[in-house]
């Protein structure tokens, strides 16, 4: 008998190293907007919450409101990205192809922009159909509510469900939802503390190489 009955996977940053590419073109365009801000506190700040949050978010901060096109332009230049520089993390195939235990994605990107991140990365087919975006719930994370309607979906009681995440929204997310949690740090953007941070969040282990986590789920 495996541990847990499904694993449950964040996408940006623990299955696609793709944070520093979307953070990035976060910061450029706030910047060009007269709100510098670095890619750096952009993922320690907003890594793994909806773009909904992140503008709403700053737009408090900055007092006055986004141009209508403001985050379709950020959207392309992401998507030229992907199709350009994205990257699966080391060991993301493997491990998904190796998994005896039932899996999805939950993830805070658009259901668009993560297929094709998937798709670009060979990953897509091995997670379809169970693919799940935030767009299909209320309230994105921090909330728990797509790893709810995730393991609604998948038919498990969250607490035999275990959630891989990369950022505190995602972390605090799944604790919410009852599940159990690993941190994981082996994106490109994770810096010095991070791992502190998940812990400091309910992370019940932190790893920073998808191969370890094999044995922590089967």
């Amino acid at each position: 008998m495996t541990k847990f009955d499904l694993v449950i996977f964040d996408c940006d940053g623990v299955l696609l190293d793709s944070e520093m590419i979307a953070c990035r073109a976060d910061a450029e365009a706030y910047t060009r907007f007269g709100y510098e801000i670095t890619t750096e506190e952009v993922a320690r700040r907003f890594a793994g919450m909806p773009n909904e949050a992140v503008d709403a978010a700053l737009t408090a901060e900055i007092g006055k409101s986004l141009p209508a096109d403001f985050r379709s332009e950020i959207k392309k230049e992401v998507i030229g990205k992907y199709r350009t520089e994205l990257q699966p993390i080391s060991g993301a195939k493997t491990l998904l192809s190796s998994l005896k235990t039932a899996k999805c994605i939950a993830s805070s990107a658009a259901p668009a922009k993560l297929a094709l991140g998937l798709i670009e990365t060979e990953m897509y087919e091995l997670m379809y159909p169970n693919i799940f975006s935030t767009r299909l719930v209320k309230k994105g994370k921090p909330h728990p509510d797509i790893f709810l309607y995730a393991a609604g979906k998948m038919k498990t009681s969250p607490s035999r469900c275990i959630v891989v995440e990369d950022s505190v929204a995602g972390v605090t997310a799944a604790k919410s939802a009852g599940m159990t949690c690993i941190g994981f740090t082996g994106g490109s953007h994770c810096t010095d503390g991070h791992a502190q941070r998940l812990y400091d969040v309910g992370a019940d282990t932190v790893v920073d190489r998808l191969e370890a986590i094999l044995s922590l789920v089967e």
